[in-house]
């Protein structure tokens, strides 16, 4: 086989590879996700942590503008040479998508968190009707206990650097239980990209190559917390978006500070809101009228942020994104974000709030 043929042929041994590995996430679990997985997220988060800012992002920067270079280069010869330049733009996605698996993305065919928790599947009407009062008699708890009033809103007082430190008192409990959920090593960084990353609607993202959490450092201080440690669940494996957001508000809810335990309960109470808004209508706005208005004006402040970035962009993004992940293993796509509901319900069945 001639050089050039090599990586795209490799490209194509890789998509074989990803069709069967699916039938195999116990080997997967054992080998990867606990074995060889975590010798490198130490590594990346040892050797780039300390970086004051976000190294993935500049690769990232650095790569596309690359990219938009050759392009321009090979514009007025792409007619006379178009066969070595496919063989090229293949070999490079090879290259790409040899890396993301094998540094983070093999984590999407591990064993599912229900499974590894023993957690049940599925619930009911009345599941969700009972978890979701007492969610709501905890967040106006936690709301009343920081501000002494029930109509103001929760002002975070920490900073985002804080933030990131402070939320490993979070994980240090939720480990004494769950040592799976150990968390070592802090790597999270205000993403450069924070501006284009509330365009596209994200809070923040996992950088595969680097294994630097990157958090978009624009968005509502109060929902922080919960959004950081999303991605830092992220980077101990777990590539499912509804596992993550579990992990993530298990870790906010364990804090010690208050205020990360508001930024997990009103969280996951927004998410079971939502979830009623669509199901009851009428339980809906029963279930409102129970909410501490100063939760309710976190909400409005959250609401109000992502408006003034509703574009194209962020529809065509959420489109493609969607597809990424039903593409890596999450038939739901993004929808998967709220399936955590079926997560936290079953959970407290047998835990206390």
């Amino acid at each position: 086989m001639k050089p050039k043929y090599f990586l795209p042929s490799f490209l194509l041994a890789q998509l074989f590879f990803l069709q069967i590995i699916p039938y195999f996430p116990e080997h997967v679990e054992q080998f990867y996700s606990n074995g060889l997985y975590p010798l490198i997220s130490r590594f990346s988060r040892v050797a780039f942590g300390r970086i004051p800012f976000s190294l993935g992002d500049f690769i990232y920067f650095i790569t596309i503008l690359s990219i938009l270079v050759w392009l321009w280069n090979k514009r007025k010869s792409w007619k006379l040479q178009w066969k070595n330049n496919i063989l090229v733009m293949l070999s490079f996605i090879s290259v790409f998508y040899f890396f993301f698996h094998l540094l983070w993305a093999m984590n999407y065919y591990r064993e599912p968190l229900f499974q590894k928790m023993d957690i049940k599947r599925e619930y009911s009407d009345i599941d969700l009707l009972a978890f979701t009062k007492k969610l709501i008699t905890k967040t106006n708890s936690v709301q009343g206990q920081i501000t002494q009033n029930d109509s103001l809103k929760v002002v975070f007082p920490y900073s985002q650097e804080q933030v990131f430190t402070m939320n490993l008192n979070g994980y240090q409990n939720l480990s004494t239980k769950y040592p799976y959920f150990t968390y070592t090593n802090l790597s999270t960084k205000k993403s450069l990209f924070s501006l284009p990353l509330t365009y596209m609607g994200f809070g923040g993202y996992l950088n595969p190559f680097t294994n630097e959490a990157q958090v978009n450092e624009l968005g509502p201080m109060y929902s922080f917390p919960m959004t950081t440690n999303h991605e830092m669940a992220h980077q101990m494996g777990y590539a499912s978006e509804s596992e993550c957001n579990f992990i993530g508000f298990l870790a906010s809810v364990k804090n010690d500070n208050l205020y990360f335990q508001y930024s997990g309960y009103s969280m996951a109470l927004r998410y079971c809101l939502s979830n009623w808004q669509v199901r009851d209508e009428k339980i809906f706005k029963e279930l409102l009228k129970t909410v501490h208005p100063g939760i309710l004006k976190n909400y409005k402040e959250s609401d109000h942020f992502w408006k003034q970035y509703e574009t194209p962009i962020e529809t065509g993004f959420h489109v493609f994104y969607d597809n990424f992940l039903k593409l890596n293993q999450q038939k739901d796509g993004i929808e998967g974000y709220s399936k955590f509901v079926n997560l936290m319900v079953n959970y407290y069945k047998k835990n206390e709030l």
